[in-house]
């Protein structure tokens, strides 16, 4: 079952507060709603909501300053802000539009098409996520085939230099040297099977190496 997308709502008077939250808590969406903007940033600490819908007018931190904060950061400037405003002056909405919000509703707000600017939000949210994925995933392809080719050309020298070696040594009856030729042979092909895997990487995905670094995983 997929989890219920997240918004924000961020309005200072209780009554809208209220009627927006159960609005959009009965149409199926999570809900958190706080009084200003400074509130809001605190509860973004814990909470990724996907829509933001915020009034402009609003004590503490209103909500053209909290979109200018959000949209400055790269952990939040993917949410779609709404503002809500009584402004309904060409120049407000330049304002506005300037310090990155992505929609206006002009209060009275009428349900549905608050709805149906969500629902645009969310789209829009989604695909910009899966923009980022794409050219993250384009971005370890990159890296894993320039690196698989780097390695290529010394390696192939380095495996035809231990075999001209050990050839020479074979033909001096050198078996002592055995064991050393197999480490070195069995590492060259373990170098050379990281090479392959790196080169022909279709699918890129990573896992946890520490709490704190991830690595490609391979093959």
């Amino acid at each position: 079952m997929n989890k219920p997308d997240k918004i924000l709502v961020v309005e200072d008077e209780k009554d809208t507060r209220f009627i927006l939250e159960k609005l959009l808590t009965k149409n199926g969406y999570e809900v958190v709603s706080v009084h200003n903007g400074s509130e809001a940033l605190d509860v973004l600490e814990s909470f990724s909501p996907k829509v933001v819908v915020a009034d402009w007018t609003m004590p503490v931190l209103d909500g053209l300053e909290l979109c200018k904060i959000l949209k400055s950061n790269d952990d939040t400037k993917v949410i779609y802000y709404i503002i809500l405003t009584a402004r309904t002056s060409l120049k407000d909405r330049v304002t506005g539009l300037d310090i990155g919000a992505d929609d206006f509703l002009i209060k009275p707000i009428e349900n549905q098409e608050l709805l149906a600017r969500i629902r645009s939000g969310i789209r829009i949210f989604n695909l910009q996520n899966e923009l980022k994925s794409i050219e993250h995933s384009k971005a370890i392809l990159e890296m894993a085939c320039t690196i698989g080719h780097q390695f290529n050309n010394p390696l192939s020298s380095l495996m035809m230099t231990l075999k001209n070696i050990e050839e020479e040594v074979k033909s001096k009856k050198l078996s002592e040297l055995d064991d050393d030729f197999k480490i070195v042979s069995q590492s060259i092909m373990r170098i050379k099977s990281l090479v392959d895997d790196l080169v022909h990487l279709q699918n890129p995905t990573t896992i946890d190496y520490t709490s704190e670094n991830k690595m490609i995983k391979l093959s």
